[in-house]
């Protein structure tokens, strides 16, 4: 792919587009406010369409520029389009521990990954509100982990309130797409990646919901 003009080399080493997805509801709005932010809210807008934020951050000495899109409002029409699948190098996927339909349905949003996105994007699953009282827990951490192992990816359990693991979360997705693309360059000397975006457009609008939880 082409590289960037170098005014935005000097800004960043690699651009990584990221791609939140899961069902309605389970905090993924609220994951990305706190991790590109560091804010949290229980009172959310629904995100209509497609929105997207952006950090930078250090990794192992390269500077990498996150582009995170959130998919919240579509997720119950089933309506994410293929070209936000097919630009992602790395997808979240994210459920509601306190919900256990939430989980079941990771299966069905992996379906669409394999169906729609590249063949090497790379995973995490993510289980948020993980804060919450054991009393409300639908989901245990071992089923979470089993459902991680069989796909091959990492696992982790979240809180956007408490803001547990989410750095981590980000990071570490973040570090394995990295490690994918310098192993890329020493072999082709491909410098920056660039993710064409063109075309991209995010509105906020709708009702309000408590995606996050108490």
């Amino acid at each position: 792919m082409a590289a960037p003009p170098a005014r935005a080399r000097a800004d960043y080493d690699y651009l990584i587009k990221l791609l939140l997805i899961g069902d309605s509801g389970v905090g993924k709005s609220c994951l990305l406010l706190r991790f590109s932010d560091g804010s949290f809210t229980t009172s959310f807008i629904t995100t209509i369409g497609i929105d997207f934020k952006i950090r930078t951050v250090e990794l192992d000495g390269k500077r990498i520029k996150l582009q995170i899109w959130d998919t919240a409002g579509q997720e119950r029409f089933r309506t994410i389009t293929t070209a936000y699948y097919r630009g992602a190098m790395g997808i979240l996927l994210v459920y509601d521990v306190t919900d256990e339909a939430s989980f079941n349905n990771i299966r069905n949003w992996i379906k669409n990954i394999e169906q729609h996105a590249s063949d090497n994007v790379s995973k995490i699953l993510v289980g948020n509100k993980a804060d919450m009282d054991e009393s409300k827990r639908a989901v245990p951490t071992s089923k979470g982990q089993a459902l991680a192992d069989e796909y091959g990816i990492q696992f982790f359990e979240a809180s956007a309130k408490t803001n547990m693991n989410v750095e981590q979360v980000f990071f570490s997705i973040a570090r394995d797409i990295k490690q994918r693309l310098s192993e890329a360059d020493s072999k082709t000397e491909g410098g920056t990646i660039k993710i064409n975006t063109e075309g991209d457009a995010s509105a906020a609008a709708g009702q309000n919901s408590a995606c996050c939880g108490s």
